[in-house]
């Protein structure tokens, strides 16, 4: 399948030219670099990922850590199967280093349009580069995607939403992207009660965020080893609920198949996804759900997904007007 690129703007064609595409209506230059069309400015709000991704790149990916979480992660929260896939225009947004880009080729024969509004693109192309022309990335923005609206018959975007400056706007923009009757699935950070943001990453978040990157990387790394000790200790006495006021990630949903090495590496990399971001808004289901149906969805699943290995908070949508 060919790429289905047009102007993120207009929605115009594009015609390619040496190392660019370029807009047949308004002349705008998209430069390809590292045989990626860039469709917004390299550097952006999302600063963090395109850092944290380029740095642990293989980490999450299943076939590195010899264990099948992001697989198993992918379909129970799409709800999809494998062999029905090929064939259709699919989209992924915000891919990062491509977790679950990997996942979803290895297992099946279709082609899959992604994009990151990060440079962790570029880990993504190094992941999945035997994958040839079945992988059509792009680095844009999901608020001015480089697809004409009513394109694709499946939309995903998981472990992203929480990120982006406007939830609602961004679930506006997956729907626009899906053809009618087609299926749009997120995943998002969960408000369980009153007590979700009395929470160590939520304290530390004001500063961190705003911090240097390689310093926060570093500060992480220094103290990652009483941390996970800490961590292990109030779980091995029964006294989980402390750990949220450690600033660390919950390393209990981490893939037992890891080494002990991997282990400290994962959480390194998820204690920083987690401080580091500018923006991180989780939300509640039912206020999710509205989003949709105000946009012409209908729900077709709403709750938590549990799978092997963890759980996710998810809304699946159909597209009908």
């Amino acid at each position: 399948m060919n790429n289905l690129f047009c102007c993120p703007v207009t929605g115009s064609p594009l015609v390619k030219s040496g190392e660019s595409y370029i807009s047949e209506a308004t002349k705008e230059r998209f430069p390809i670099l590292e045989g990626i069309p860039r469709f917004c400015p390299i550097e952006n709000y999302s600063e963090s990922f395109g850092f944290q991704w380029n740095i642990f790149e293989q980490t999450q990916l299943d076939i590195y850590s010899n264990s099948s979480l992001t697989e198993v992660r992918f379909y129970g929260s799409t709800g999809w199967s494998p062999d029905k896939l090929s064939g259709e225009n699919i989209l992924e947004v915000g891919s990062g280093a491509g977790r679950f880009t990997e996942a979803f080729l290895r297992t099946t024969k279709a082609t899959l349009h992604s994009i990151d509004f990060s440079n962790a693109v570029e880990a993504n192309r190094r992941n999945n580069l035997n994958y040839g022309s079945r992988l059509q990335l792009a680095q844009a923005s999901i608020y001015q995607m480089p697809f004409a609206d009513n394109t694709f018959d499946k939309v995903f975007c998981l472990g992203v939403l929480q990120h982006t400056p406007s939830f609602a706007t961004s679930i506006k923009s997956l729907i626009q992207k899906a053809k009618v009757g087609g299926e749009i699935v997120v995943d998002f950070y969960p408000i369980k009660g009153w007590y979700t943001k009395i929470h160590s990453k939520y304290i530390f978040r004001p500063i961190t965020k705003r911090m240097p990157k390689r310093l926060l990387l570093n500060l992480i790394r220094l103290n990652i080893r009483w941390m996970l000790i800490a961590f292990d200790l109030l779980c091995a006495i029964g006294c989980s609920l402390l750990t949220r006021f450690i600033p660390i990630t919950d390393v209990r949903s981490l893939p037992p198949t890891l080494s002990r090495s991997q282990r400290r590496e994962w959480a390194i990399m998820d204690t920083f996804d987690g401080l580091s971001p500018e923006y991180d808004s989780p939300q509640r289901v039912e206020d999710v759900k509205k989003m949709f149906t105000s946009n012409g969805c209908d729900i077709s699943f709403a709750g938590v997904v549990n799978y092997s290995g963890g759980s996710s908070t998810v809304v699946r949508a159909i597209k009908r007007s």
